[in-house]
């Protein structure tokens, strides 16, 4: 399924079908920190009904599922939600993973405590996809946003990752991030109130297999490319790694996190 947004990249289409099982290999990359800096805001534990929006290939759910909550995860990609299915079902997971989006997603109202979006909530309509989201959440139930990203401008390898990804698609515009809070839409305000946020850094370990496939895996690149360019991206950034790499490293990341809470 192609993704057209004016915001993002230019307009250019993108498709997470495309980069499905790169993703299922190599986007699972959260360290633990990151998982125990949701827990320990008592989110996704025993006794919760949760659902993971923009799930992809159902990292969240799947990662947390040890904590004791009952998980459901949506993607607007078919194809991710396949890879989640199957992922899932490997390890024993009971898991109700549907093909949606955040704006069509149908649960019945109220069945959450808490509704999770990780790397996804810039895709959002907001005006379609909060109250949807609101009207899933139980009263005062929480909705929380999720983030992690490299430094470019702390990380040399990362930094000549972006450039190649920037050479073989200039209208890109995932690179260059730097530390700052997640900041909900106007939108979001009518429904919720925010009751927390943090930014905290993170180094996130990677052998130089690992990283080429997380930067594969990203919408730059394998959701985007034609076949000949991807072909072409694939030996540059192999051949930038054998020079610039050791066989494993670690990358500067940063993550954030925003709770809100809906309003009575």
């Amino acid at each position: 399924m192609n993704i057209i947004n004016e915001n993002i990249d230019g307009g250019k289409a993108f498709d997470w079908g495309r980069t499905s099982e790169d993703y299922a290999k190599f986007r699972d990359i959260y360290p633990q920190i990151f998982y125990d800096n949701i827990v320990n805001r008592g989110i996704g534990i025993a006794g919760q009904t949760v659902l993971d929006l923009g799930t992809g290939t159902g990292v969240i759910p799947r990662n947390m599922y040890g904590f004791g909550a009952k998980w459901c995860g949506t993607d607007i990609s078919p194809e991710q939600i396949e890879q989640a299915k199957r992922l899932a079902a490997a390890d024993g997971m009971d898991i109700d993973f549907r093909a949606s989006s955040a704006e069509t997603t149908d649960y019945p109202d109220g069945m959450f405590d808490v509704v999770t979006a990780c790397q996804c909530y810039w895709y959002f309509d907001p005006e379609k996809a909060y109250p949807n989201i609101a009207r899933m959440l139980k009263p005062e139930g929480r909705l929380v946003l999720l983030y992690m990203g490299w430094l470019s401008d702390e990380d040399k390898i990362a930094a000549a990752s972006e450039e190649l990804v920037l050479k073989y698609n200039p209208a890109w515009t995932g690179g260059g991030d730097k530390r700052h809070p997640i900041t909900p839409p106007d939108a979001a305000y009518t429904l919720f109130e925010m009751t927390e946020q943090a930014v905290y850094d993170l180094p996130v370990h990677f052998s130089k297999a690992a990283w080429h496939g997380r930067m594969r895996a990203c919408r730059g690149v394998g959701a985007s490319l034609g076949a000949d360019a991807l072909a072409a991206w694939d030996a540059e950034h192999r051949a930038m790694l054998d020079r610039l790499a050791p066989d494993a490293f670690d990358v500067q990341h940063y993550a954030a996190v925003t709770v809100l809470k809906k309003r009575a």
